[in-house]
């Protein structure tokens, strides 16, 4: 580690994300999006005219997700667009067979979300499982050279304030511990979605190893870091890995990347 990365780890912990846009928001505040939309619009009324920054951007406020948002907001580093993304792609895997994972709980933030996704739905609260993986004691040994993300970093974090959070959805299921260990003697057989938010070279590998071949024909896998300067080893880890498959990973604007399985 040079003198550089020694200096920017010591003042920076691992969890702290970039700042806001902070120009994007004072153009939200100046009404400039709300200008742009009337005069692209040339006059005609466009419904939720206020989320359009300038195109349409339902994660910034439209009222069934903004509902759900404020309810994990404090819980999670995912920003409001990677929930949105979350949410709606459940939403769309609930039509498959099969449970839902996530791999990197952190706080329990997106964990929360993806229950209440679920609770909303009548039959996919009963059908389908709510697996969590997560070891509460921050990051495994991470490779040199690969991975930015440093053993013990996101630590920050306990099973008992997860378990807190999702005490109201008994389908959520919390295990304990290191991928890939946490999957060894799980019964699961048929999975149709996953949030992989792992960080690290070998375990986004790990996640995907277990998860690939059991995602049903049109199931979905979201990984969160992706596309994030700080997470080069997760876009390696997608990247080599289906390589040789006949998915199609789709880098989001958002930093995430979505796989959908194919359905032959």
């Amino acid at each position: 580690m040079n003198l550089f990365e020694t200096i920017i780890r010591t003042m920076i912990p691992g969890e702290v994300q970039a700042p806001p846009d902070f120009f994007r928001q004072a153009l939200v505040r100046s009404g400039y999006f709300k200008l742009r939309t009337k005069l692209a619009a040339h006059g005609m009324k466009i419904p939720d005219a206020d989320l359009y920054r300038p195109l349409f951007s339902p994660w910034e406020g439209e009222r069934s997700f903004e509902k759900d948002y404020r309810v994990v907001k404090d819980h999670t580093l995912c920003s409001r667009d990677r929930c949105y993304i979350l949410k709606m792609t459940l939403c769309q895997a609930t039509l498959s067979e099969g449970d839902v994972f996530e791999c990197g709980v952190f706080r329990g933030g997106t964990a929360l979300l993806e229950a209440m996704t679920l609770d909303a739905n009548s039959s996919a609260k009963v059908e389908k499982k709510l697996h969590l993986f997560d070891s509460f004691q921050g990051m495994p040994n991470s490779m040199r050279g690969v991975d930015r993300i440093k053993a013990g970093d996101l630590g920050a974090t306990s099973v008992e304030h997860v378990a807190a959070l999702l005490k109201d959805f008994p389908f959520a299921e919390i295990h304990t511990g290191f991928i890939p260990q946490t999957f060894s003697n799980l019964q699961v057989n048929k999975i149709c979605w996953a949030h992989i938010d792992v960080d690290i070279y070998q375990s986004v590998r790990d996640c995907i190893q277990y998860i690939y071949p059991k995602l049903t024909p049109g199931g979905m896998m979201i990984f969160d870091d992706y596309g994030f300067p700080s997470c080069p080893g997760a876009r390696r880890a997608v990247d080599e890995a289906f390589a040789g498959l006949p998915e199609v990973p789709i880098c989001l604007p958002t930093g995430q990347c979505l796989v959908i399985k194919c359905r032959f």
